[in-house]
């Protein structure tokens, strides 16, 4: 994983939480905590804090990794503006993600592993949202959508129909937009 993520991850529980906390976290999870942003390091280590963070705070992993996506979008912004500019809503911001996104993440990160979207409409006009990545992080995917959806202005209605954690060949969201 890229060292971009332990950054924003650093940042949001350091913002948050307070520094000692981050440390905390890195003491309790046996991490040095050295992250560049181009840098590359194990998946096991955001497993790990994600798990020590979910002991102290005793909340499942996967609502800690929604905290964390939603959190970091404000500092992505704060990063990269230019993925934001060309977009005025969510659903327009999402759907540019394998096509404009993460092809420049790819150019600033190389090395970044993505995961891949899939798109559709439901009878509403909600959006169908795949998601598929070696990885299994659909709720820091989750996280992302609804910091997104702030970040617009927005308030995002998500619902899960399917999850790879349940055996599925990719996770699916069905996500309505609101003001």
């Amino acid at each position: 994983m890229k060292g971009i993520v332990f950054n924003l991850l650093e940042k949001a529980v350091s913002t948050e939480f307070g520094e000692e906390t981050w440390d905390k976290l890195l003491d309790e999870a046996n991490l040095s905590g050295a992250y560049t942003s181009l840098g590359s390091y194990a998946d096991d280590e955001i497993v790990a804090l994600v798990g020590v963070a979910s002991k102290t705070l005793n909340l499942p992993p996967s609502d800690v990794l929604r905290w964390f996506g939603q959190r970091a979008m404000p500092l992505l912004f704060a990063r990269h503006s230019g993925f934001f500019s060309d977009h005025a809503e969510t659903r327009s911001f999402l759907l540019s993600l394998n096509n404009i996104i993460h092809p420049e993440v790819h150019k600033l990160y190389p090395g970044a592993i993505t995961p891949v979207f899939d798109f559709g409409v439901d009878d509403d006009g909600g959006l169908i949202i795949g998601y598929s990545s070696p990885r299994k992080l659909c709720a820091l995917a989750e996280g992302f959508i609804k910091g997104a959806a702030e970040h617009f202005h927005e308030q995002a209605e998500i619902e899960q129909q399917q999850c790879m954690h349940e055996g599925a060949s990719k996770c699916v969201f069905h996500v309505r937009f609101h003001q």
